[in-house]
C-alpha cells in the first residue's frame, strides 16, 4: 500500500513540476519576458569558467606533456588521438539518443553535469601523470590510451551542459545575451592556465617540470568539478520538450534522417571542420614558445596583452550581430583572421636579429613586442567567432524544431559532434605527426627538464605549424558560412512562427491536463 502511495506521490510531483514549467513558458509569444534569475546567470558563468580553465589547460599542454614526460612518440600520440576520435564519434551517436530521451525530476540535461565528474576528473589527472613503465614499453601506450579515451568519454556526456544554454530560457534575446556574456566570461578561464609558465620559472631548478604540470592538473580538475556541481543545483531547464511518447513516435532512424537533412547543421559541421585545424597550431604552442623563443614564460608575457582587446570586442559582438547578422559577422571575422596569420608567417617570428637561433638581449624585447602585436591582431576575431558560433548553433536547433516539429538538440549535437570527432581524428593525427615530421626528438636533463632544440629546421617547422594552420582554419571557416541559410527575413519569419507553435503546444497540454 505504501509503495503504491509513493508511486502516486512521485507521479503527482512530476506532473506538478511539468505543469509549473508549462505555466512558465505560457507567455512565450510576447518575446519580452525575463526568465533567468541572477543566481542562474552566476552559476552558468562559473560553470563556464571552470570548464574553460580545464579545457584550456588540457588542450594546450596534453600533447607537450605526454610526448616530453610520459615518453610516447609524436606518431604514437597522433595515432591514439585519431583512433580515439573515431571511437568517440560512434559513442556520441549513442550518447545523443540517450540524452534526448532522458527525463528526470532534475531535467533532461542537468544530471549529466554531475554524474560525469568522476570520469573526466580522474582521466584528466591521468593525462598529466607519467608512471615509469620503462622507455618504449606497452605500459606507456596503454596508460596514454586509457587516459585519452576516458577523458573524452566523460566529456561526450558532460557536453549536455553546453546544450543547457538553449534550454534554460525560451527567450531568444535573453539567450543571445547570455551567450555573449558567457563568451566574455570565458576570457577569464584562460587566466589560471596562463600562470603555469610563471610557476615553472619561479620553481626552475627546485621542482621538476613534471611535478608542476601534475599539480596544475589537480587544481584545474578541482575548479571544474566544484563549479559543475554548483551549476547543477543552481540552474533549471525551461524550454518545453516533446514527451516520451512523441519521441517514440518519431523513431531513431527518422530522427537521424531529420538531423542529417538539416542544411544549417551541415554548413555548421563543415565550418567547424575547417576551424578545427587551428587546434593543431594550438597543440604545438608550447613547443614553439619553449624551443623557438627560449622560455614558456614568453607566452605568459604575450598573453597579458594579446587578450586585452577581447575584453572590449566581446561585449561589442552582439551589436555587430544585430547590425550585420551572425552569419555575415562570422564571414568577415574568419577572413580577417586568415589574412592576419598569413602575414605573420611571411614576416617571421624574429624579424629583429633573425640570424640568431634564440632571442637574446635587445632582440628579445623587440621580437617579443612584435610577436605580441601580431598575435593580438590575429586574435581579434577569436571571441567574435566564438559568440557567433554559439548564436548560429542556436539557429540550427531552432531550424530543426521549426522544420520537423521536435526539439532534439542532443541528437543534432550528436551528428555535429560525430563529424567534429572525425575532424578531430584528422587534426589529432596531424598534431602528432607534425612533431615527428619536423624532426623533433625530446631530450631531458638530470632533473627531468626538457633540453631546448637548436636545429633551425625543427624551429622553422614549429613556427610554420604555429602560424599557417590557424591561417587556413580561420579563412576557410569564415568562407563556409556564406552558405548558411538561416539569416535575414527568413530567420525572422521562422522565429515568429516558432513562437506561435510553442504557445499553442503549451495551451494544448494545459487543456489536456484540465480534461483529465
Amino acid at each position: 500500500m505504501l509503495d503504491n502511495q509513493s508511486v502516486g506521490t512521485a507521479a503527482l510531483n512530476e506532473k506538478d513540476f511539468e505543469k509549473e514549467v508549462e505555466q512558465e513558458v505560457e507567455k512565450l509569444s510576447t518575446g519580452n519576458r525575463r526568465y533567468l534569475r541572477p543566481r542562474e546567470i552566476v552559476a552558468f558563468l562559473l560553470t563556464t569558467f571552470g570548464q574553460k580553465n580545464l579545457a584550456q589547460f588540457v588542450d594546450a599542454n596534453r600533447q607537450f606533456f605526454m610526448i616530453s614526460f610520459l615518453g610516447i612518440t609524436g606518431k604514437a600520440y597522433g595515432i591514439i588521438v585519431a583512433l580515439e576520435s573515431l571511437y568517440d564519434a560512434l559513442d556520441d551517436s549513442l550518447s545523443g539518443l540517450i540524452i534526448d530521451r532522458t527525463r528526470t525530476r532534475w531535467g533532461r540535461l542537468r544530471p549529466y553535469m554531475i554524474i560525469t565528474v568522476p570520469v573526466w576528473g580522474i582521466a584528466a589527472l591521468m593525462l598529466f601523470s607519467a608512471p615509469d613503465f620503462g622507455s618504449g614499453t606497452a605500459g606507456t601506450i596503454v596508460w596514454a590510451v586509457a587516459a585519452i579515451f576516458l577523458y573524452n568519454l566523460g566529456m561526450s556526456y558532460f557536453g549536455a551542459w553546453n546544450i543547457l544554454l538553449y534550454n534554460i530560457t525560451p527567450n531568444i534575446k535573453e539567450r543571445d545575451s547570455l551567450i555573449a556574456t558567457s563568451k566574455f566570461f570565458e576570457l577569464f578561464g584562460m587566466w589560471l592556465p596562463s600562470l603555469l609558465p610563471v610557476v615553472l620559472r619561479i620553481l626552475k631548478g627546485k621542482v621538476g617540470m613534471q611535478s608542476i604540470y601534475s599539480g596544475f592538473a589537480i587544481s584545474m580538475v578541482a575548479v571544474a568539478a566544484v563549479t559543475a556541481i554548483y551549476g547543477f543545483f543552481a540552474m533549471r531547464e525551461r524550454v518545453p520538450l516533446a514527451s516520451r511518447e512523441q519521441m517514440q513516435e518519431i523513431g531513431i532512424i527518422e530522427s537521424f534522417k531529420n538531423a542529417v537533412k538539416n542544411k544549417p547543421m551541415l554548413i555548421s559541421v563543415i565550418a567547424n571542420f575547417f576551424g578545427s585545424f587551428k587546434s593543431v597550431g594550438g597543440a604545438t604552442e608550447s613547443f614553439f614558445w619553449y624551443h623557438n623563443t627560449g622560455d614558456l614564460f614568453h607566452a605568459t608575457i604575450a598573453g597579458l596583452f594579446t587578450g586585452i582587446p577581447n575584453y572590449i570586442i566581446t561585449p561589442l559582438t552582439p551589436k555587430l550581430i544585430r547590425r550585420f547578422g551572425a552569419r555575415n559577422t562570422s564571414i568577415g571575422a574568419g577572413v580577417f583572421g586568415g589574412v592576419a596569420y598569413t602575414l605573420m608567417f611571411i614576416i617571421g617570428y624574429q624579424p629583429f636579429g633573425a640570424e640568431g637561433v634564440k632571442w637574446q638581449g635587445t632582440n628579445l624585447v623587440l621580437n617579443l613586442t612584435y610577436l605580441t602585436i601580431m598575435l593580438t591582431i590575429c586574435g581579434l576575431p577569436n571571441c567574435i567567432l566564438r559568440v557567433c558560433a554559439a548564436v548560429l548553433q542556436g539557429d540550427v536547433y531552432d531550424y530543426s524544431e521549426w522544420k520537423y516539429g521536435v526539439r532534439n538538440e542532443a541528437l543534432v549535437q550528436t551528428i555535429t559532434n560525430y563529424f567534429g570527432k572525425l575532424s578531430n581524428a584528422v587534426t589529432g593525427l596531424l598534431s602528432g605527426l607534425v612533431i615527428t615530421l619536423v624532426g623533433y626528438v625530446a631530450h631531458k636533463d638530470a632533473l627531468g627538464n626538457i633540453i631546448q632544440e637548436t636545429s633551425p629546421t625543427v624551429l622553422n617547422g614549429f613556427f610554420a605549424v604555429f602560424a599557417l594552420l590557424p591561417a587556413f582554419a580561420r579563412l576557410f571557416n569564415g568562407l563556409t558560412w556564406i552558405f548558411f541559410p538561416v539569416h535575414g527575413k527568413f530567420k525572422q519569419n521562422m522565429l515568429a512562427e516558432l513562437e506561435e507553435r510553442r504557445a499553442e503546444r503549451v495551451e494544448e497540454e494545459e487543456s489536456e491536463t484540465e480534461d483529465k
